[in-house]
């Protein structure tokens, strides 16, 4: 059965103080086109990501990574004294010294607050433990998405087969009526000869219309090939596989055939059938662009 390119993944790893959320959601696109969205302090993950994409075994669809990440290590933050801010501030106090005699002494929280001197700052982090929690934080959710993506992948097999038995029955109703078409209009063409001209019409020149008429609405070949890409879709769909792109071929193949039979068509049951056929057609070409 075919794949879907529809797919969400999320895992959660925690370890050793560090916590990693990643989700992927894939939808449906002409090639792979991966999109990240990182913490800015993990930017150093990108190439990684998009080197675990390529190895992923996804080869269709437009997926997104999102990667929320915490830290609660000792050492995840650092935190600094800017001495020589404070001795500018000290410097400061001691000249207005008069001015701050109604003042009680500055404490040491205060003086740190009002001069800034006191930062907290994200400390760097460890390159090799970070790149291990991705990798299997990211292992966890492909595995969902592949998941997801062969369960949709089921639905859709079905859809297409469904549809593409429907095509078929169409395909058949035409093939029984082609040859009531220029028996048809020889009845018609001998009852209006009839009605037009006294004498009897000449059977070698009626026979001579009817069978060019015959020639110009054939559609054997047209119904041949239409019914020799139906098999080969419902041989692709069982095999599955990477089979998106065949399956559009063979649709736009489809397609060239059912116009063909329209546009020769002499019969209003006929044409009736291929505006039918145009319809599953395009449900068809609907459901094929989520296929892998």
């Amino acid at each position: 059965m075919v794949r879907s390119m529809t797919g969400y993944g999320r895992c959660r790893v925690c370890r050793e103080g560090r916590e990693m959320t990643l989700e992927l959601k894939a939808v449906n696109h002409r090639f792979l086109d991966p999109a990240f969205r990182l913490p800015k302090n993990l930017g150093f993950l990108e190439e990684t990501l998009r080197a675990l994409v390529n190895r992923s075994g996804l080869q269709r669809g437009h997926v997104e990574v999102f990667v929320a990440y915490q830290n609660a290590r000792e050492d995840a933050r650092a935190v600094s004294v800017d001495r020589c801010l404070l001795s500018s501030l000290r410097r400061a106090l001691d000249d207005a010294g008069d001015e701050l005699q109604a003042y009680a002494p500055l404490g040491a929280g205060e003086a740190l607050a009002l001069s800034g001197a006191l930062s907290v700052v994200q400390a760097d982090e460890d390159v090799e433990a970070v790149n291990d929690l991705l990798a299997e934080a990211f292992s966890g959710a492909l595995e969902q998405l592949q998941a997801m993506r062969q369960a949709e992948g089921e639905h859709l097999s079905r859809d297409l087969l469904n549809n593409l038995d429907a095509l078929e029955a169409l395909r058949e109703s035409i093939a029984r009526r082609a040859p009531e078409v220029p028996l048809e209009y020889r009845r018609r063409l001998e009852a209006r000869l009839e009605e037009w001209l006294a004498e009897p019409a000449d059977p070698q020149r009626v026979a001579q219309e009817v069978a060019l008429m015959a020639d110009r609405c054939a559609i054997d070949e047209e119904l041949s090939r239409l019914e020799g890409h139906i098999r080969q879709f419902a041989q692709t769909v069982e095999k599955g596989g990477e089979a998106g792109r065949r399956l559009d071929f063979l649709l736009q193949e489809m397609n060239r055939e059912v116009n063909t039979i329209g546009s020769k068509a002499a019969d209003a049951a006929i044409v009736q059938a291929v505006v039918d056929a145009k319809c599953v057609v395009e449900k068809l070409r609907e459901q094929v662009q989520n296929a892998v």
